[in-house]
């Protein structure tokens, strides 16, 4: 159990920004989604419950502990990834979740926690001027592992969501130049070979469809070209809550999953965009504080990789829905619709919290 004397250290600033921007979230999911079936704003509301219990729980354990066992954590991750490929059923064309009886699951997102952890753990006792090649290459190793795996499902965004996870480890560590030139050196051979061996005809389309959706504007250019529109006819007060033609006449695909920032744009203009996003950077910003708070080296890890994995997946959304990166399928932090995204970042923030709350205890 948890002692009481801890709760005085609980970031309650944090978790209410948490809920200001999953609220903020369910009213524009409620607006794109309120004529379709299924009651996808009530669903996700059942996953902030859900997730915010998941958050406390997680709590009741020390992450010291949690980090000490991270190597079971990602042998069983992997595993999973493994039966998933093998078991599990097309959804949207992947093979991406497993299925229960009243919902369904995403392992790959929750595959992000253990790597976080699991890179903590490699990394807390490192203490030298300059980061080992050793410690490189197997940080490098843990993260492809997945990422190959998430890759072959395919869900090229939550593979690539892992990718900066291992960065922000090697970044922290403190990474050299020469390190830093192999692995991009590393990662440019990678993309040559992906292109011609790995990647699809559709997700080489979205690549040349970044360059010009015009060329395909009903194909491959659609998504793109309608979320352009979209954000571009909300002007600057937007017009209105539910009121959005794009969206709620569903010429903008997904939009309440991947293109809710459309959803914003359009319903309330650029001074709801900006207001939006000021409450998404009041949110990071008390996570990227929190990495002063901790107690330890693993602290300092766990907190710093969680707010890059949300911030990389927040702005990689933000220049998808405005045409500066290929679609891929990576939802925004917290405002998307999905109770799989939710829970890894409630579970990301739980350990924030988790890390601040126990920064005056040593053992």
């Amino acid at each position: 159990m948890i002692d009481r004397s801890l709760l005085r250290h609980i970031d309650w600033v944090l978790i209410g920004l948490l809920l200001l921007n999953s609220i903020i979230g369910v009213a524009f999911i409620y607006s794109s989604s309120h004529y379709l079936p299924g009651k996808y704003f009530l669903r996700q509301m059942i996953w902030i419950v859900f997730s915010l219990l998941a958050l406390f729980l997680f709590l009741l354990i020390d992450y010291k502990a949690l980090v000490s066992y991270s190597v079971y954590f990602y042998i069983l991750a992997v595993a999973i990834l493994v039966g998933v490929l093998l078991f599990a059923r097309f959804v949207a064309g992947a093979k991406s979740w497993i299925r229960f009886p009243f919902f369904q699951i995403q392992p790959s997102e929750l595959t992000k926690i253990v790597l976080i952890l699991l890179l903590a753990l490699i990394f807390s006792k490192f203490r030298l001027d300059y980061m080992s090649w050793k410690k490189g290459l197997l940080s490098g190793a843990v993260t492809a592992i997945p990422v190959f795996l998430v890759a072959l499902q395919p869900d090229l965004g939550t593979a690539l969501s892992l990718v900066p996870v291992c960065l922000g480890a090697l970044i922290l560590a403190g990474i050299n130049r020469k390190t830093f030139v192999y692995i991009l050196i590393v990662t440019l051979l990678t993309g040559v070979v992906a292109w011609n061996f790995g990647f699809k005809d559709y997700q080489k389309q979205r690549l040349r469809t970044l360059i010009s959706p015009s060329k395909d504007p009903l194909g491959s250019g659609y998504h793109i070209t309608q979320s352009k529109i979209a954000i571009g006819s909300g002007g600057f007060f937007g017009k209105g809550y539910r009121k959005g033609t794009q969206s709620q006449l569903r010429f903008l695909p997904a939009r309440h999953t991947d293109f809710v920032f459309s959803v914003i744009g359009e319903e309330f203009g650029f001074l709801g965009v900006v207001l939006a996003m000021m409450c998404f950077f009041l949110f990071l910003y008390r996570l990227y504080q929190s990495i002063g708070f901790s107690g330890d080296r693993a602290g300092v890890y766990i907190v710093f990789l969680v707010a890059v994995m949300i911030t990389f997946q927040f702005f990689i959304n933000v220049m998808m829905v405005i045409g500066l990166f290929p679609i891929t399928g990576t939802p925004l932090p917290l405002l998307s619709y999905g109770g799989s995204s939710l829970l890894t970042n409630y579970l990301g923030v739980s350990l924030v919290l988790n890390v601040k709350m126990r920064r005056f205890v040593f053992v």
